[in-house]
């Protein structure tokens, strides 16, 4: 086939394919034409309907090779096959999609971002004055108290706190309940909380925690409110709920040491999930060594220290 005959084929099936996708979100339609885009340009003077499970794999090499990393290739591999599936529906003589089951390189596990105790301490002393910085201080009282996920955090409801027992039930991923120990502090905000409360929230409300409105406060608005406290506290960095649950874990991990109670506590439900919290566990023990030790930064660019003294 001519490479003019080629190129207008592919670039026919790009529109045909931007044509199909008018229905979905703007994001996901620009996203996906996006990748598509990069597979057409890979093509070359091929046609793109006819590029075989090989040459796709090397393309995948390739765009490795360039420095796109495991996430950044999975989720063009998924535009790829929504690709290919519509062409598999125009095209009766495409047998198969030829992206199907090809799988992008691992990239490397990002260790989740945590407070340090100190920075914890500074961002949940709030100086609760007024009704709503009473309830913000309860928040992140709670979330660096117990490691809640942000959905637990706006789902919890007052008939879940047993403040006398120290706990809360919480409803988890995959509908999956458990009890959370919440400790003095948390518990002491939460109380002060709740006579704030008493007056904000709208009859037959079972949320702990309302807005202004009287209504259950939305996950976003949680984000916010920890996102301001950050900036106000004189935190250097976003804060997010989630970086306050893995300051719980890291937290409660190097005091403890005790994997699987933390495991419990989180609501993993594989302890693979949690023993990335023993990789923050090291960091936290190396930067303390990087800084105690007599030794630790000298020998040039090694960083820690330098075998040329030998053994004494």
């Amino acid at each position: 086939m001519p490479q003019a005959r080629i190129a207008t084929a592919n670039a026919e099936a790009l529109a045909a394919f931007a044509a199909g996708l008018a229905t979905c979100a703007a994001h996901t339609r620009k996203a996906y034409l996006r990748d598509v885009t990069v597979l057409v340009e890979l093509a070359g003077v091929a046609p793109v309907a006819t590029l075989t499970r090989a040459q796709l794999m090397r393309h995948v090499a390739a765009l490795h090779g360039r420095g796109l990393s495991g996430r950044s290739l999975a989720r063009m591999l998924s535009a790829w096959r929504a690709f290919y599936r519509f062409l598999l529906e125009r095209d009766p003589s495409m047998s198969a999609d030829p992206a199907a089951g090809i799988r992008p390189p691992k990239s490397p596990r990002r260790l989740p971002s945590a407070l340090s105790p100190d920075e914890a301490a500074r961002l949940v002393t709030v100086d609760a004055a007024d009704p709503l910085a009473v309830r913000d201080r309860a928040l992140l009282e709670l979330a660096y108290s117990s490691g809640l996920r942000l959905a637990e955090l706006a789902g919890l409801d007052v008939a879940a706190c047993d403040l006398e027992a120290g706990e809360v039930r919480v409803l988890g991923k995959g509908a999956k309940e458990r009890i959370v120990p919440v400790g003095s502090a948390a518990r002491e905000a939460i109380r002060r909380w709740m006579e704030s409360r008493a007056k904000l929230a709208d009859a037959g409300e079972r949320a702990v925690f309302v807005g202004r409105g009287g209504r259950r406060l939305s996950p976003r608005a949680i984000e916010q409110r920890f996102a301001q406290w950050a900036v106000r506290q004189g935190l250097p960095r976003h804060v997010h709920p989630h970086m306050l649950r893995h300051s719980f874990a890291s937290h409660v991990l190097q005091s403890s040491g005790d994997l699987r109670a933390v495991q419990e506590m989180l609501g993993h439900a594989s302890i693979a999930s949690t023993q990335v919290y023993t990789h923050l566990d090291f960091q936290a023990l190396a930067k303390v060594y990087d800084a105690a030790h007599p030794r630790a930064r000298r020998g040039g660019r090694g960083g820690r220290a330098s075998g040329s003294g030998g053994s004494r």
